[in-house]
Formats: C-alpha cells, sequence, structure tokens
C-alpha cells in the first residue's frame, strides 16, 4: 500500500489487514503504519525502490503524499506504473485524495490527480479510481472545533457535502480491489448525506451554529502540521470549491455497485464523543491524502 501512514490509505491498510491479507506498506514514516501493516520504507521519487516495494504484489492501492508539483507527480506515478507492469500487479486502485472538477480548472491539487488518474487508468494496468469528498474526520481538527457552539469549515454554508468517514473509506477501498467488473472505472464516492453547513451544524447538537472559516486562516492553520506548499496546495481546492455549483453532486449508484454499507452522518456525529468514528481522524481532505498501499491474500497488497 502506498500511504499507509496517512489517514487515508491507513484506513484502507486496516481494513485489508483485518480480512487476513497480508499487506506491505511503503512510505517514508513506516513507525506510523496501522498495526497488521508490514513496513517497507521508502521513497516514491525512487524508482528502483518502488520496484522492490511491488515485487510479488497482486493489488496495490495508492494514495499519493501532499506534493503538487506537476513533474515530480509524473514521476512518482511513472515509477509506480513501471513498477506493477514489472510485478503483473492484477489490480491497483488510485485514490484522487478529492473530488476532481468536471473541466480543467487551473488549481494544481486537482489538476495533477487528474493527469495521474488519466496515465494509470491508460498504463495498462487493470486500475480502478476512486474520487472521494471530503472526511468526517476533518471535523474534529481543531480549527474546526477550537470555539463551544460553533463548528468552522473552509467552505460557504451552502455547500452540500456528502462527508465520508475514513473507515467506509477503507471498506470502499477493500471492495474496489477485490470486486470483479471494475477495471477501468472512475466512481465518484461519498457518504450517504450531503448536508449544508447549517444542516451539519444542527446534526452536531443543539445550539451548534455554523460559521465559515476564512480560508486564508485555514492555510496558516494547516501550514503548521504540513508545511507551506502542501497548505497552499489545499486551500486553493477551497477556494475553488467555494466558488463552484454542486461539486460534491455524488452517483447514487456507487454503495450498491461496490456492496459497502455507508455510515450515515448523523450516526457517526453522535458516537464520536464515545469512540465514534474509530478509525477516523482528522486528515486532509478536498486536497490530497498521505500516501499509498498494496495487500495480499493467497496474494499480496
Amino acid at each position: 500500500m502506498i500511504g499507509a501512514s496517512g489517514a487515508q490509505g491507513g484506513a484502507a491498510a486496516r481494513h485489508l489487514a483485518a480480512r487476513g491479507h497480508e499487506v506491505r506498506g511503503f512510505s517514508r514514516t513506516p513507525s506510523s503504519l496501522p498495526e497488521g501493516v508490514r513496513p517497507f520504507p521508502g521513497d516514491l521519487g525512487d524508482a528502483g525502490r518502488v520496484k522492490e516495494a511491488f515485487d510479488g504484489v497482486t493489488h496495490a492501492a495508492v494514495v499519493l503524499p501532499m506534493v503538487y508539483e506537476a513533474a515530480t507527480v509524473s514521476a512518482y506515478v511513472r515509477h509506480v506504473i513501471d513498477a506493477a507492469l514489472a510485478a503483473g500487479t492484477r489490480r491497483l486502485v488510485f485514490n484522487t485524495g478529492n473530488r476532481l472538477p468536471g473541466r480543467p480548472s487551473g488549481v494544481a491539487a486537482f489538476e495533477t490527480r487528474r493527469h495521474a488518474a488519466q496515465a494509470l487508468l491508460s498504463s495498462g494496468v487493470p486500475t480502478v479510481v476512486l474520487r472521494p469528498p471530503l472526511y468526517a474526520g476533518n471535523l474534529l481538527a481543531p480549527w474546526a472545533t477550537g470555539t463551544a457552539g460553533v463548528l468552522r469549515y473552509p467552505l460557504p454554508a451552502h455547500v452540500a457535502v456528502p462527508w465520508l468517514t475514513h473507515a467506509d473509506l477503507g471498506a470502499i477501498t477493500v471492495a474496489a480491489l477485490t470486486r470483479d467488473g471494475l477495471e477501468g472505472a472512475t466512481l465518484d464516492v461519498g457518504g450517504p448525506d450531503a448536508v449544508t453547513g447549517q444542516e451539519l451544524a444542527a446534526l452536531s447538537g443543539s445550539g451548534v451554529r455554523y460559521e465559515e472559516l476564512d480560508v486564508a486562516a485555514f492555510e496558516a492553520a494547516l501550514a503548521s502540521v504540513a508545511g507551506r506548499e502542501a497548505a497552499a496546495g489545499v486551500a486553493a481546492t477551497y477556494r475553488w470549491i467555494g466558488a463552484a455549483k454542486d461539486f460534491f453532486a455524488t452517483p447514487d449508484d456507487t454503495a450498491a455497485r461496490l456492496g459497502v454499507p455507508l455510515t450515515p452522518l448523523r450516526d457517526w456525529l453522535s458516537a464520536r464523543g464515545t469512540g465514534a468514528g474509530k478509525g477516523d481522524e482528522p486528515g486532509r481532505s478536498g486536497g490530497p491524502g498521505t500516501g499509498g498501499e498494496a495487500a495480499r491474500k493467497g496474494g499480496r497488497a
């Protein structure tokens, strides 16, 4: 698994390991891998190391790191493609880390993932592309919950979001890796409930109000954790989404097609203080996640 040390890749790695798959986690920070995942330290910029990571891998899941420089991302993807082809990988699932606009946006965090998806789908490696929305775990971040009775997020209140839990993403990724007939598919995945800011606040508790967080303030908070370049890249996606119309419109057949029951947002919110959303952690969404992965059951990912 490429990116198994991140919130998105880690969710998939946990699901794979729990189902008895042999999971190899390719990551620059192997100490952060979920339990049951075998570390394989490496960097996507090292073609030889990526090829070693794919040796014997039958199924692979990939989440790219928070890098948006086009040439760098293209090199990462080329290394993954070459390694997967050499290994004879039977299925590769690429998580774009965010929903993608239907037209060119000029936003690097979107366009590098669009080009990556196109390259993988045309590579000869059997590929499934997942395009998630925003993650419920983001609502637990300090900048979202810093003031009692106020829920903040860097989107206008009218934007309806089908919030997805990381646990559900993990189940979706496993289904995309193992379900027959999905090769070549691009799936916009999301939670079962698309809610506006006001609706989200109402679900969060009596007296809670929604407040649009200034994107610049969000960017500054994220920069302290992820670095200035990554934060700027993610912030650009929120500015674009805030000005778009119906960006998160989600096909209603994805859950049925993948056979994955999805967690209602109300249930996740009501349980979050008592172990709810276990396996969900504040993550970066709307922008990229933090890695990628591979697993095996009779095979290896």
